[in-house]
C-alpha cells in the first residue's frame, strides 16, 4: 500500500508539474515574466493560506523558523519560478520542462556533497545517468546549438536552484514537528514578498487582463503552484530530497506531449525515444529507494 501511495503522489506531483510549462507558456503571451512570477506565487499563497485555515493550522511563529523558511522560498520559489518565465521567452515549454529533468543530478551532487547521500547504490547511480542521458537525447544540443541562448541556461539554474531548495527543506524544515501545510503556506508568501521586490525590473508596465488570461493565471496559481508545491512538500517528508527530485525524470514526457498537443510544439522519433531511456532512468532510480538513507525522517509527521 505504501509503495501505491508513493506512485500515486510521484504520478500526481509529475502531472501537475509537468503541466506547469504549458501554463507559464500561456501566461506569458500576455504578461512580463516578472507578472507571471509574482501572480503564481500571490494566488498560491492566499490558497495555501485558505487550506492552512480550513485545517485548522497555524503559520510558524519562531522567528528561526522563518529564516530557514526565507532562504528555501528564494531557492525553491522565488528564483526557479522567476528563472523559467524569463526562460520560456525563448525555448518551447516542452524544452523547459526536459532541462528541469536535471534537477536530480543536481540533488544527487548536493547529496554527495553534504553526506546525505552516503552508501549510494551503483543501479540507483546508473538510473540517474540513463535518465539524463534520455534528456540529451530529447534536447539534442548537437541539433539546435547555440538556439534558445539565455533561455536554456535560466532554465538548467531553475533546475539547480530547485534542487539547492528541497535539499534545504529536508535538512532544516521537514520534520520538524510543523504542518506540511503550514510550512507550504508560509514558504509562498515569503516569495511573494521575494518576487514583489523584482517589480521594478520589467513589471511596472500596465498590462490588460482578458478573461483567458485570468483563467490561466489561477490554474497556474492554485493547481500548478499551490497543490504542487504541498505535494512537493509532502513527497519529501515522505520520499526525501533526492527522490523527490526523481519525479523531474517524469517532467519531460508531462511537458512535451502538452507542447505537441497544446501549442503544436515540435515531436518526432528521437524524442519519443528519449522519453522511453528518461522512463527506465526513473525505474532503476526508484528500483532501490527502501534503504537509501534520506536526511530526514520518512515518517510524515510534520503533515496534518
Amino acid at each position: 500500500m505504501d509503495g501505491t501511495r508513493t506512485w500515486a503522489r510521484i504520478g500526481a506531483l509529475a502531472l501537475l508539474w509537468g503541466a506547469t510549462f504549458l501554463w507559464i507558456e500561456l501566461a506569458l503571451e500576455a504578461l512580463a515574466p516578472v507578472h507571471v512570477t509574482l501572480s503564481r506565487c500571490v494566488i498560491g499563497s492566499i490558497t495555501l493560506l485558505v487550506a492552512c485555515r480550513v485545517a485548522g493550522q497555524r503559520l510558524p511563529r519562531d522567528r528561526s523558523v522563518w529564516g530557514r523558511i526565507a532562504v528555501a522560498a528564494f531557492f525553491c520559489n522565488a528564483l526557479p519560478f522567476a528563472m523559467f518565465s524569463v526562460g520560456q521567452r525563448s525555448i518551447d515549454s516542452g524544452v523547459a520542462g526536459v532541462l528541469n529533468a536535471t534537477t536530480p543530478l543536481w540533488a544527487l551532487l548536493i547529496g554527495v556533497i553534504t553526506g546525505a547521500e552516503r552508501g549510494l547504490r551503483s543501479t540507483r547511480l546508473c538510473g540517474l545517468l540513463i535518465g539524463y542521458a534520455g534528456v540529451v537525447l530529447i534536447l539534442a544540443p548537437w541539433k539546435a546549438a547555440g538556439s534558445g541562448g539565455w533561455g536554456i541556461v535560466a532554465v538548467a539554474l531553475a533546475a539547480a536552484s530547485y534542487a539547492i531548495g528541497f535539499a534545504f527543506m529536508a535538512r532544516h524544515l521537514v520534520g520538524t514537528g510543523i504542518p506540511t501545510i503550514s510550512l507550504s503556506a508560509a514558504q509562498l508568501v515569503v516569495a511573494t514578498c521575494l518576487t514583489a521586490l523584482t517589480l521594478p525590473f520589467g513589471g511596472l508596465e500596465p498590462v490588460e487582463i482578458s478573461a483567458r488570461t485570468m483563467a490561466v493565471v489561477l490554474v497556474l496559481g492554485v493547481v500548478a503552484t499551490a497543490a504542487t508545491f504541498y505535494l512537493t512538500y509532502r513527497n519529501i517528508a515522505a520520499e526525501g530530497a533526492t527522490n523527490t527530485a526523481t519525479v523531474g525524470y517524469l517532467l519531460p514526457v508531462v511537458s512535451v506531449a502538452l507542447g505537441v498537443v497544446v501549442l503544436d510544439e515540435d515531436f518526432n522519433v528521437r524524442i519519443g525515444v528519449g522519453m522511453s531511456v528518461v522512463l527506465v532512468g526513473v525505474a532503476l532510480t526508484r528500483r532501490f529507494t527502501s534503504t537509501d538513507p534520506e536526511p530526514s525522517s520518512p515518517a510524515p509527521a510534520g503533515t496534518p
